[in-house]
């Protein structure tokens, strides 16, 4: 069931880009097709909470402080760059369990608190059209989710998963709209020899408000197309966001609130950290 749909009127209300943007920048993950540039490196750290975060395959539910998150991008050509997002350290608080999960059977937790890893995704951009007047600039992005957060606590699935999107992104006038659509092979991480096949999806928006400052938002999530009931942790998700940026030389500043758009989603949640660009080398 949709909780904040309504409010998609709003974030793209407070959408804005600006033309000093560097692709793949917090705090959105839809993902812009151009790249970051040839032998420059994009670093990017913050802190993310969700309130009333659930893992239904586990069963527990409580409020996650994920930090940091973690996201380096590295420009291996002009069009083509290298990705690795993640985190250090997720902290669930819980306020409730489900002892019939299906594998709240792995917990080796019972106290009120869990910690673990985040999982890492890898992932390759590659820009194929860039923008014209007349035409919108084309990207592919192909990315694979490794297991490093572990089922015995509970807090993610220790499950390797596959994601690939096309990447569709114009400027018009003072609004840089962008758009992914794709699709993601989660397994089943009770029985694993089943998969389900999901529908990926996000549209952002940006806007500039000042040389410097901006306000984003977006809609991203997942859809699930299996006919019965999807397999724990494999769910149709969405997340609805917006807040700003704030750039000063080589480094952007930024916050940004979100809502999920389904009942296992996150009620709300909040984040805040920063982006650093730099050259690195020279690539021949």
């Amino acid at each position: 069931m949709n909780r904040t749909l309504c409010g998609v009127a709003f974030a793209v209300a407070l959408a804005g880009f600006s033309s000093t943007v560097v692709a793949q920048q917090r705090p959105l993950v839809t993902e812009d097709p151009e790249t970051i540039g040839s032998g420059r490196v994009l670093l990017e750290s913050g802190l993310t909470l969700a309130h009333d975060y659930q893992n239904p395959a586990s069963g527990l539910k409580g409020n996650l402080l994920s930090v940091p998150t973690i996201g380096v991008s590295l420009g291996v050509s002009s069009i083509a760059e290298l990705q690795i997002d993640g985190g250090l350290y997720n902290n669930l608080d819980i306020t409730s369990r489900n002892p019939s999960a299906p594998l709240a059977f792995l917990l080796t937790g019972t106290g009120d608190s869990v910690h673990d890893f985040s999982n890492f995704v890898v992932a390759t951009k590659v820009r194929l059209l860039s923008e014209t007047p007349s035409r919108p600039a084309f990207g592919l992005r192909v990315a694979t989710k490794l297991p490093n957060a572990s089922s015995e606590k509970g807090i993610d699935i220790d499950t390797i998963d596959f994601y690939s999107s096309i990447l569709a992104a114009k400027t018009v006038q003072s609004i840089r709209v962008v758009a992914n659509v794709g699709v993601g092979i989660l397994p089943d991480p009770v029985v694993g020899h089943h998969q389900n096949d999901l529908f990926t999806y996000g549209l952002s928006l940006a806007r500039a408000v000042t040389q410097e400052a901006e306000f984003v938002g977006e809609l991203n999530g997942r859809v699930s197309t299996r006919s019965g009931e999807a397999f724990p942790g494999t769910e149709s998700r969405g997340t609805l966001k917006f807040g700003g940026r704030y750039t000063t030389g080589p480094v952007r500043f930024d916050t940004a609130i979100f809502f999920g758009t389904t009942t296992l989603d996150p009620a709300i949640g909040f984040t805040v950290g920063l982006t650093y660009v730099f050259n690195a080398l020279t690539i021949p």
